[in-house]
């Protein structure tokens, strides 16, 4: 029921990115104020971004639909790890779409340190499910699931992290702005108390998972 209606949202979003899209391409061709025009250039990138996270959530569904077509459990370990990375996950969503919601800068500034604990949060379970089937104590048949699902949501992240700098930049942004380097500015010191944000999401996210212990 839950995987129906993912897709049924999913191709919803996907109308709507086409529908929006032609309609800002429309009256981007007409004579707007620098501030309209801005906010044309805003919307018209972020909704690429909007659709991707759609086409991400729809494979977690389908990755979901695997697992539980193969009548396997992840193991103990691996499902708080999950719920480690799922809660960071849904966090940085949240933050993402109420900082565009508000036009927010403050708090969109704070996805980007999030998504930085979120590519170390990726690493780490990548890290600790190959030491677990080295023990024997998963699958590779379970490691490809796991890929899966962790691969789309560090992606998840990434588009969250596009948007987000779309939202801080919008003043500075012109035709050729590029998010990716100004995502890197942000790290580069743009952002005020962009460590100190770090270290609470490092804190929050990363550390738990860092103490976590084998079991036996």
């Amino acid at each position: 029921e839950q995987a129906k209606k993912v897709a049924e949202l999913e191709s919803t979003v996907d109308h709507y990115e086409d529908e929006i899209g032609t309609y800002l391409m429309k009256i981007g061709n007409a004579e707007l104020s620098d501030e309209d025009s801005q906010s044309v250039s805003l919307i018209l990138h972020c909704i690429g971004d909007f659709e991707r996270i759609s086409d991400h959530a729809y494979n977690i569904m389908e990755s979901a639909e695997q697992f539980h077509n193969m009548k396997k459990k992840f193991s103990d370990k691996a499902k708080k790890e999950l719920r480690v990375y799922e809660a960071a996950v849904k966090d940085i969503v949240d933050i993402t779409f109420d900082a565009y919601d508000r036009s927010d800068i403050i708090k969109a500034s704070r996805v980007e340190p999030l998504e930085e604990v979120i590519d170390r949060l990726n690493d780490e379970i990548k890290k600790k499910h190959i030491k677990r089937l080295r023990k024997g104590k998963c699958t590779i048949e379970l490691g490809f699931v796991l890929s899966d699902l962790t691969t789309n949501f560090e992606r998840v992240a990434d588009h969250c992290s596009n948007i987000a700098a779309r939202i801080v930049g919008k003043e500075s942004e012109d035709d050729h702005f590029d998010a990716h380097e100004f995502r890197r500015n942000m790290h580069d010191g743009y952002v005020p108390n962009f460590n100190e944000m770090l270290a609470q999401y490092k804190l929050k996210y990363y550390t738990p998972l860092l103490e976590s212990q084998e079991t036996a």
